[in-house]
């Protein structure tokens, strides 16, 4: 097909088409044609002029005889087309590439049987399940039957699965149950799809509650004579591997999101003033904000200044019971989202000056329900107990109910290189005015320490107040 084109304005080539004639020389040199290949749309009338002589027309078909162009113009008529190619062959695709990755996502759990004979008689299909867990998105379980799992073995073996304890269908998964000798003869008993090749590939659990596992684990009257029972207790490990598969693509490009700056954004709005429609009267002190900003971040001022509840005149509102230093850094909180820099904002760097401002600051956290800000102050709390300290910051805890903060400051009063010292404070004086109730649990807690110091060879974990044992780590509490 032949397109023909009019000729509207030159268009400056140089000494790029020196070859170029108009149609009268043709005698002289012959007329090299142009050809284009069009993947879209139509071409425009810029594509009018190719030298500085005057042509009558441009003749446009598919051919391999551009190349007889010089490169330049080549390059000039592909700018001018748009949505045309130049070309004088055809061009090859690009190779694309993509990989299936199939992999583990591996967890373990390890799961103790104590008592083992006040679970004997439980009953056939009746179990003892172990805490859920979670591994590749779904959450699994660990279940032992005393008594076996079916009525055909008559209670001669312990049966032993792993269970799908959540919503799933067709999860496929590799397995290990590890019957742990408990003698340090390292002798386990392992059953694992882990480490060899599986002839039809990883377990398929189709719904929540399917299981893989042993109905005949263990002959009852071998197990309870074998290097596995100490104490009268088991100790069962599981590893749980989920196979997930995706495929990755060729990466053909690099894209840097910036982080959020939206904490600056509205820092700054808050210290240029502008469309502030709210004062609050601090201890003498004035500071402007926006009503939208304190009620979208806490729901104390959204009811102060919205609901219905709230005071007449919400463009003035007086603050009592608070320090300004304290509502200027609780105001930086709610619109950068973070604490200003303490030293500055001080003018020390001493320790005690910096808990004294965090006990402030957590009760001015908790008064607004600003639960990030809460949590922050209790955690700089922790870190900064000492003895003249650790008294106020556990009345603090106490009336604003920091359970954390509560058993960190139990635990470090209890200490005995730390109590007397603590007690001739006057902290502990405070405390005991303040909070008489706090004594008790004291009392208890440094009784219960007593106890566990005197019985420390035992292999009975006591569990304190605080919900962690003698080594400060967390327990969850059972009913038994």
């Amino acid at each position: 097909m032949t397109l023909s084109s009019p000729i509207s304005q030159p268009l400056n080539h140089g000494n790029l088409t020196p070859s170029l004639r108009h149609k009268e020389d043709t005698h002289k040199a012959e007329f090299p044609r142009i050809f284009l290949t069009v993947v879209r749309g139509s071409f425009c009338s810029e594509l009018a002029t190719l030298s500085d002589y005057p042509l009558p027309s441009v003749s446009l078909q598919f051919t391999d005889s551009i190349s007889s162009l010089p490169k330049p113009l080549i390059e000039d008529l592909s700018l001018l087309m748009g949505t045309a190619e130049v070309s004088g062959s055809p061009t090859k695709s690009p190779l694309t590439v993509s990989t299936s990755v199939t992999e583990t996502l591996d967890g373990f759990h390890e799961f103790k049987i104590s008592a083992y004979s006040l679970t004997k008689g439980l009953g056939v299909g009746k179990f003892v399940a172990s805490e859920t867990f979670t591994v590749g998105g779904y959450t699994w379980a660990i279940y032992f039957y005393p008594d076996g799992k079916g009525p055909e073995d008559n209670s001669t073996y312990v049966s032993l699965f792993i269970a799908l304890a959540s919503e799933g269908a067709d999860v496929r998964a590799l397995f290990e149950l590890t019957l742990v000798d408990q003698s340090g003869n390292g002798k386990h008993k392992v059953h694992s799809h882990f480490g060899r090749a599986l002839e039809s590939g990883p377990y398929t659990l189709k719904y929540r509650g399917s299981m893989w596992g042993y109905k005949r684990f263990f002959k009852k009257s071998s197990l309870e004579s074998s290097d596995y029972m100490k104490d009268n207790s088991l100790l069962v490990r599981c590893r749980v591997g989920v196979v997930k598969s995706c495929t990755e693509g060729q990466r053909n490009y690099n894209i840097p999101v910036p982080v959020s700056n939206l904490g600056q954004q509205f820092g700054n709005l808050l210290e240029s003033g502008k469309g502030c429609d709210v004062t609050f009267e601090v201890d003498g002190e004035t500071f402007s904000a926006h009503k939208l900003v304190l009620a979208a971040r806490s729901p104390v001022f959204r009811a102060q200044l919205f609901g219905p509840l709230r005071d007449r005149n919400t463009d003035r509102v007086e603050i009592d019971d608070m320090e300004s230093p304290i509502f200027k850094v609780l105001l930086h909180f709610i619109y950068w989202d973070e604490l200003p820099d303490m030293q500055e904002l001080m003018g020390t760097d001493s320790k005690s000056a910096s808990t004294l401002v965090a006990q402030h600051l957590l009760a001015a956290a908790d008064r607004y329900a600003l639960e990030r800000l809460k949590v922050i102050c209790e955690s700089r709390l922790c870190e900064g107990i000492t003895i003249n300290t650790v008294a106020t910051t556990l009345v603090l805890a106490e009336q604003h109910h920091c359970f954390q903060l509560k058993a960190v400051c139990l635990k470090f009063v209890s200490l005995p290189a730390n109590l007397k010292a603590v007690m001739q404070t006057d902290g502990f004086d405070y405390l005991k005015k303040s909070c008489p109730s706090l004594l008790t649990e004291l009392l208890k807690y440094v009784a219960r320490l007593g106890e566990h110091s005197v019985s420390a060879s035992g292999y009975r974990k006591e569990i304190f107040a605080d919900g962690c044992d003698a080594n400060g780590r967390r327990v969850k509490q059972r009913l038994h």
